[in-house]
């Protein structure tokens, strides 16, 4: 324990890093965990769709939709979801729905902003486009 309190009073700004990479590490922890939008991976996003008729939403921006996405897949961007301007997701607030970005960031981002417009059954894909293609699942990409 001495050689620990000798370090953090030779070294301070690395001990202060140290434990500001400590509290960043717990405060994303403890939101993941009471954070009421789910991560699936792309095995159980399969599942959902294919048992439970869960709805695929890509938030990523109308290019990168139409540069290939989930096959059945409803592209509603982050700035319609913040802005609450898409009347297509108020038909979905009774299905579970599955966000999906490109690494699964902005996707998390726009679970919470639905789960606060009323929205129960929210779902984020893990690693988004990348881990789906990673897992060689079938992409899409739009003719216009």
């Amino acid at each position: 324990m001495q050689e620990y309190i000798e370090f953090f009073k030779a070294h301070p700004i690395l001990s202060m890093a140290w434990v500001g990479l400590f509290i960043a590490l717990l405060v994303t922890w403890f939101k993941g965990a009471v954070s009421k939008v789910k991560h699936v991976n792309p095995q159980e996003a399969v599942l959902m769709v294919n048992k439970q008729d869960a709805q695929m939403v890509d938030v990523r921006s109308k290019e990168d939709f139409r540069r290939g996405h989930i096959v059945n897949a409803v592209n509603i961007p982050m700035a319609e979801i913040k802005n609450n301007t898409n009347t297509h997701l108020e038909k979905l607030k009774d299905k579970p729905i599955i966000l999906v970005c490109n690494a699964g960031m902005t996707s998390a981002q726009a679970g919470e902003l639905l789960v606060k417009q009323g929205f129960e059954q929210v779902f984020s894909l893990k690693g988004g486009m990348g881990e789906w293609q990673s897992a060689n699942l079938p992409v899409s990409k739009s003719k216009r």
